[in-house]
């Protein structure tokens, strides 16, 4: 085991995140711990990892599964999925800027968000969900890494990793998954393989470029290239203005007649800069606690 601690330059929640549910996940009910197994950056091996936050609001981290000199990769993996690799010291004053995002805070301190753990764990889940219920596949993608991923035993519970790529292109068949899936998250595995999904690539080329190459994977539409470039690669300044029920809530809060447009939007999310993704993000998950809730988190 290896330890090491990440210090938020923002408030922030441990508890939010482990409650919040993230990359296809349910919620976890809180009980100090949050836990997390994944792929490493690079995709060759995976680790497991234990997270508490002390009162200082330091977040501690406990690796199984990854020596020594792995630690500085986990911990930047780990920083990465709970947004914490980013500078959030301006976060505070777009609440002051906008006292929508303001009351929100208060209603939700620490909230930022939960990605993926890996733009390839972002794409095999976009592959696995597509046209099939969420919670039906996350059954499968959980039994698919317990039998061809690593397990991990972590504050008394076991949590299984995805499936390298490597260990994913020798899993021909699987029950709850087609032959087409398989076929495109082979797909996939491979382009992880080549460097396709590296992190640092496609923050290089931007979120724009990044969503143009997301939608040259096999499977990947629209939606889930968007859901790659957003809640993956950790862009924190990209509006996701396809969303409907973020720009229904958007309506609700700034009271704007019928639908919101992308123009309208934009206008409106002006003063998140730079940081419109985590405002938005704050918007869906947060505007219940004030009272604001749209037909989709209504059901209907």
């Amino acid at each position: 085991m290896t330890t090491f601690t990440i210090t938020p330059t923002t408030t922030y929640s441990l508890r939010e995140s482990a409650e919040f549910g993230f990359g296809g996940r349910a919620p976890d009910a809180f009980d100090g711990v949050m836990r997390l197994a994944f792929c490493l950056d690079g995709y060759v091996d995976q680790v497991g990892v234990e997270l508490r936050q002390d009162a200082t609001g330091v977040v501690h981290g406990t690796a199984h599964g990854a020596g020594d000199h792995r630690v500085d990769a986990v911990r930047a993996q780990v920083a990465r999925a709970l947004s914490l690799d980013q500078d959030g010291s301006g976060f505070g004053d777009v609440g002051i800027r906008d006292p929508l995002i303001g009351r929100l805070q208060q209603a939700a301190p620490g909230l930022l968000p939960p990605l993926f753990y890996s733009p390839y764990e972002a794409a095999i889940w976009s592959v696995l969900s597509a046209r099939r219920p969420a919670t039906q596949m996350a059954q499968v993608r959980t039994r698919l890494s317990e039998r061809h991923g690593r397990v991990f035993e972590l504050a008394g519970r076991r949590l299984a990793a995805l499936p390298t790529p490597d260990q994913l292109l020798r899993v021909t068949e699987f029950p709850g998954l087609t032959d087409e899936k398989i076929h495109r998250m082979h797909g996939i595995a491979r382009k992880a393989m080549t460097g396709t999904l590296d992190v640092d690539r496609l923050r290089h080329i931007g979120p724009e470029a990044c969503d143009e190459d997301m939608r040259r994977l096999k499977g990947i539409g629209p939606v889930y290239a968007s859901l790659i470039t957003i809640r993956a690669v950790g862009f924190t300044d990209v509006l996701p203005a396809d969303e409907p029920m973020l720009l229904e809530l958007v309506g609700l809060h700034y009271r704007v007649d019928g639908p919101v447009s992308r123009a309208q939007f934009e206008e409106i999310a002006a003063p998140w800069r730079p940081y419109r993704t985590w405002a938005s993000v704050l918007i869906r998950a947060a505007s219940p606690r004030i009272g604001v809730v749209g037909a989709g988190h209504r059901g209907g």
